[in-house]
């Protein structure tokens, strides 16, 4: 049987448990990673989530920020949890599974810092603790290269391509496509030997993007979306991978998530 993997910064899981129904009603994801849950584990809301046919959970919060959860039908042998750039925010969370089409196979759930507005780690804390994240996730990539099969999902707040973003030039001083983000994102993959499984079935220069501005007074009509979430998988799992969805829909459902979901199947 083929699995359903999803990915989806959520945007708090409390105000949007609703539209996580929705999305599992529609698009029946077998494995569901949420981000930005902005929940402490203690609060989530695990009877919404079990009547949805998740009966195994694995959750990494915190009150009000940050935040990442696996919801999934096959059962974990084992979960684990990370820090990142010297901060204990809830950013990362890893399920290995016991059973089922991903037996043995380890997916990673991470939430990358946004880095605020100003692209300069000397006058912005934030954009500097981003870059720190994303080092340590190049260092960590390299370190679990040849351990196995592995899915990387995520909000990696950076939109790597062209291709991934409304205007290459336009962008190249905003924050998530400055050249500094990219090319760390660039060296994480190539650290890790990741494959990006959502280009590898939507190729460039195909335009492509999850997320759209709240700024934006009609989001659909301006457009000025980017890729920002992404599915990244090591060879063997990608090769087993037969397709993708981006369900740029979702960004118009009723008090939506300003990013949308992204799902893999597996063979």
């Amino acid at each position: 049987m083929p699995v359903r993997l999803a990915t989806w910064n959520i945007n708090s899981v409390r105000l949007r448990i609703g539209l996580v129904g929705k999305l599992v009603d529609d698009h029946a994801p077998d494995v569901l990673c949420l981000q930005e849950t902005k929940c402490p584990d203690d609060h989530f809301p695990l009877n919404e989530v079990r009547r949805l046919g998740y009966e195994h959970v694995a959750l990494h919060g915190q009150k009000g920020y940050h935040g990442v959860a696996i919801f999934s039908r096959y059962p974990f042998v084992t979960v684990a949890r990370e820090r990142f750039a010297d901060k204990e925010d809830a950013r990362h969370l890893a399920a290995t599974f016991a059973a089922g089409p991903l037996e043995g196979v380890t997916v990673h759930n991470f939430y990358v810092p946004a880095g605020g507005d100003e692209p300069d780690p000397l006058v912005n804390p934030k954009f500097a603790h981003k870059l720190q994240f994303l080092g340590d996730l190049t260092r960590w990539s390299e370190r679990i290269a040849h351990t196995g099969a592995r899915i990387m999902v995520g909000d990696l707040n950076v939109a790597p391509d062209p291709s991934d973003v409304w205007s290459h030039k336009q962008l190249l001083k905003v924050v998530s496509h400055t050249p500094v983000e990219t090319e760390g994102l660039d060296a994480m993959r190539l650290a890790g030997r990741w494959v990006d499984a959502v280009r590898a079935h939507v190729p460039h220069p195909e335009k492509l993007y999850s997320w759209w501005s709240y700024r934006a007074a009609d989001w659909a009509a301006s457009d000025r979306g980017r890729r920002l979430d992404h599915i990244w998988a090591s060879a063997d799992v990608a090769a087993r991978s037969t397709g993708v969805e981006t369900l740029r829909d979702a960004r118009g459902w009723e008090r939506p998530s300003d990013h949308v979901p992204v799902i893999l199947t597996i063979a």
